[in-house]
């Protein structure tokens, strides 16, 4: 059997220290790119595996951020957290953290859940994701101070929470602002919304952004909003009875829902979708486009900022959308 290869091999093979070696395994933030990168090369070359036991007891990490994983539901919206998990996953290797995920239905298991990975697996901090009103989970690793960051802004109470944790999101209203904007440009008047019931701050968000669009042209949204559950029945429906409205053109909150609405629509009757999901490009749907891989190197670079300083400014990022357009107004 070959001997082990040691930490004392890596560093002669890569012409540096064995604390340069162990800084790019342990705080790769204070390692040159460069120099990181060649490290990281030798290690697979020689196909070093660092006891990660011993690691933690040394440095009193664990490497692992943990994240929630939830449901397919109907296999198309699902795909956006799909997209932004390989994301955060690819950031959080080049930042030398692993992913540990775990499933939760509701706020309270997820607290739940929380106190079992502390107990369990010690993970250095969590994203957490589906961001909504009157969150307790944020509140809950706040007091604990528990290293976190959000994917999706803090609704409740959004000034206040801002100084309080790290958030990463993207700008829902300024992608319906582009999509409503294109579709007044091509000759629209009757610009229909399809969105979720009122309560949901990523909804709620995605309509301000067409409102707000139809009033700069002078435009009233009177009547031209439909809102229910996530889905293509629900965009079926609601785009019935817009048309019936006189809409002409309609935005909705999902691929999902434009999906439904693309099933009913006629000829000349256009529909941007929001996610722009493997499904609405099979389909040739225009639909806004959220940097996923962008918010997940956002919210990797906030948490490492956050674990290495004693004292991390409480930030966040908000990235600009854009619209893929594939169908003509």
């Amino acid at each position: 059997m070959a001997d082990k290869v040691t930490i004392t091999d890596v560093a002669r093979a890569a012409g540096v220290s064995r604390q340069t070696v162990s800084n790019t395994l342990n705080s790769p933030e204070v390692v040159r790119e460069e120099t990181r990168r060649h490290v990281l090369d030798v290690i697979a070359r020689l196909g070093y595996r660092a006891n990660q036991a011993a690691r933690q007891m040394r440095t009193g990490r664990s490497r692992l951020i943990a994240i929630r994983i939830d449901p397919g539901g109907d296999g198309i919206n699902g795909s956006v957290l799909d997209r932004f998990l390989h994301g955060l996953t690819e950031s959080a290797a080049r930042a030398g953290y692993r992913i540990l995920l775990y499933t939760a239905h509701d706020d309270r298991s997820e607290i739940a859940t929380f106190e079992d990975l502390i107990a369990s697996y010690e993970p250095d901090a969590f994203v957490l994701t589906a961001t909504h009103h009157d969150d307790l989970r944020t509140s809950w690793l706040l007091e604990r101070r528990v290293p976190f960051v959000a994917f999706g802004r803090p609704w409740s109470d959004l000034r206040d929470h801002v100084a309080r944790h790290p958030w990463v999101d993207v700008d829902g209203a300024a992608g319906t602002e582009a999509a409503t904007r294109r579709l007044l440009a091509a000759g629209h008047r009757r610009v229909g919304f399809i969105g979720w019931p009122p309560g949901s701050g990523v909804g709620d968000d995605r309509r301000a952004g067409w409102e707000r669009t139809l009033a700069e042209h002078g435009l009233r949204p009177d009547g031209l909003h439909r809102a229910g559950e996530d889905g293509v029945a629900t965009g079926e429906s609601a785009a019935l009875d817009l048309l019936d409205a006189g809409a002409t053109a309609l935005v909705c909150a999902s691929d999902s829902l434009a999906l439904g609405a693309l099933n009913v629509a006629g000829p000349g009757v256009a529909v941007t979708g929001f996610d722009d999901t493997p499904v609405a490009g099979a389909v040739g749907l225009t639909s806004v486009h959220q940097p996923l891989g962008d918010a997940a190197a956002a919210c990797v670079a906030l948490l490492t900022r956050a674990l290495d300083s004693a004292a991390p400014p409480a930030t966040h990022v908000l990235l600009p959308p854009s619209l893929t357009v594939r169908r003509s107004a």
